[in-house]
C-alpha cells in the first residue's frame, strides 16, 4: 500500500490569453503570500499550459491535487466559480463543456493506464469574460482573485488535515 501525502496546487490556463490566465493569478498570488504565511510543506505550487503529460507528472503521487482553471459559458456569468470534486475511483469530467475538461480528461486517462492518478482531484473553474489574446485579466476576475486565492487556501491549509492527506493509494 503506497501512502501519498503531498498536495499539488496547479494553476490550468494561459498568460496569453486574459481571463484563461486566471489559474495562474490565483497560484501566484499564493506563491506571494507564502514569503510572509507559508503554506505547509506538503503544498506544490505549480502551472501548466495544459499539456496531459505535464498534468500527469505535477499529480502523480499526490493525495490532492487542486486545479484551478478559467470556464466559458455562454451566457455566462463572468467571475462565478464552481467547485468539483472526483476521488480515485469516480475520477472523470463530463466529455463535453470546456476545452480544460478535454485536457483533464486526457490526463486523467493517461494517468489511469500509467498508474499515477491522484488521490482525489478538485476543480475549480472560473467563468471567464475575455479569452481573446493579450495578458492580464479582466476587471471582473482581476478584482476576485484574492477572494479565490483565501478559498482555495482554506481548502489546502485549513480543511486538509495531516491525518486526512494520508490515504491508501490506488494506482
Amino acid at each position: 500500500m503506497d501512502l501519498r501525502t503531498r498536495i499539488a496546487l496547479i494553476g490550468l490556463g494561459s498568460d496569453s490569453r486574459r481571463d484563461e490566465g486566471v489559474g495562474w493569478a490565483v497560484v501566484d498570488a499564493l506563491r506571494e503570500r507564502a514569503l510572509e504565511r507559508p503554506l505547509p510543506p506538503e503544498v506544490d505550487l505549480e502551472t501548466s499550459n495544459g499539456e496531459p503529460a505535464r498534468l500527469v507528472g505535477l499529480w502523480h503521487d499526490v493525495a490532492l491535487a487542486v486545479v484551478v482553471t478559467s470556464a466559458h459559458a455562454y451566457p455566462g456569468e463572468p467571475g462565478r466559480v464552481v467547485r468539483r470534486e472526483f476521488d480515485a475511483d469516480g475520477l472523470s469530467l463530463p466529455a463535453h463543456g470546456e476545452p480544460h475538461d478535454r485536457v483533464l480528461n486526457e490526463a486523467l486517462e493517461l494517468s489511469r493506464l500509467l498508474g499515477r492518478l491522484p488521490g482525489r482531484l478538485v476543480v475549480y473553474a472560473v467563468q471567464g469574460a475575455d479569452s481573446s489574446l493579450g495578458t492580464g485579466l479582466s476587471p471582473t476576475l482581476a478584482a476576485m482573485v484574492e477572494s479565490l486565492a483565501d478559498r482555495v487556501e482554506r481548502e489546502l491549509v485549513h480543511e486538509w488535515t495531516p491525518a486526512a492527506a494520508v490515504r491508501p493509494c490506488h494506482s
